[in-house]
């Protein structure tokens, strides 16, 4: 018999409910039944209060070029302790709000934010951590082996399958600063990554990143409290490939593929 806890406990979807509404880019028909479940659970309540603290924190820290030592403090003091976050882990299976807060401040402190006011690659990364909630693409009926059919403008999401083994396993489509930003979730031997493409105008590139080139691709690496962040460019769309404990190089070299012309 499941405990009170395992009856009560927020679902994955659930979690992804309320950061969508913390954030501002859930569906606004589906407001008003989000917000009774969370006030109707002292659980939810909690969580979305302290989500809308993370959110609040990113907003400020987008104005600035770097967080301030004062917004710094008030982060620190917004994390759960360490006892509480490994109670959630152990709880929720590692997709708490708080697990989602900690990822989505380490970007923030680790990035530049471009232009004040201006959505940046820490806000395209952060993003991945909110988990897919609709199904994967499809293969493009043109082109099967090589492409999925799902783009944002002239860039479409690779077919990894064949070539490098990832699967395509969900997606998720978002608003960042009034740019469409869609991301499609990967799964190969256990591990997840996330390719988000971020519509045109491009965002500031992070320059404490690392650049490289491959294949005449130019990209940008981070590592990031356990998670690798790696950012380029592509007909004016901004990518951002990211994954827990994928190899920076593995990722580069998934960034830089491009269709084989015997493809076509």
């Amino acid at each position: 018999m499941a405990s009170r806890a395992d009856q009560t406990k927020p679902t994955a979807a659930e979690l992804a409910d309320l950061s969508a509404l913390a954030d501002g880019t859930l569906d606004p028909a589906r407001k008003a039944d989000v917000e009774a479940r969370i006030a109707a659970s002292p659980e939810l309540t909690s969580l979305y209060e302290r989500e809308r603290r993370v959110v609040d924190a990113l907003h400020q820290a987008r104005a600035t070029e770097r967080a301030p030592a004062a917004l710094r403090a008030q982060i620190e003091a917004a994390r759960p302790s360490g006892r509480a976050r490994a109670r959630r882990r152990f709880a929720y299976g590692g997709v708490a709000a708080a697990a989602l807060a900690a990822v989505v401040l380490a970007l923030v402190l680790a990035l530049p934010s471009g232009t004040p006011g201006a959505p940046s690659v820490s806000d395209a990364a952060a993003l991945a951590a909110r988990g897919p909630v609709q199904a994967a693409p499809t293969p493009d009926p043109s082109m099967p082996a090589a492409r999925l059919h799902q783009s944002v403008g002239d860039v479409y999401f690779p077919n990894w399958t064949s070539k490098f083994g990832w699967q395509a396993v969900g997606t998720r489509t978002d608003k960042l600063g009034g740019r469409t930003a869609i991301t499609v979730y990967y799964r190969w031997k256990g591990d997840t990554i996330a390719y988000t493409i971020v519509h045109a105008p491009p965002l500031a590139e992070p320059s404490s990143a690392q650049a490289s080139n491959w294949e005449g691709t130019q990209m940008r690496t981070l590592a990031i409290n356990g998670r690798t962040v790696v950012t380029w460019r592509r007909a004016g769309d901004t990518c951002v490939l990211s994954g827990t404990g994928v190899k920076a190089d593995e990722l580069q070299k998934l960034a830089a593929w491009k269709v084989p012309a015997d493809s076509h």
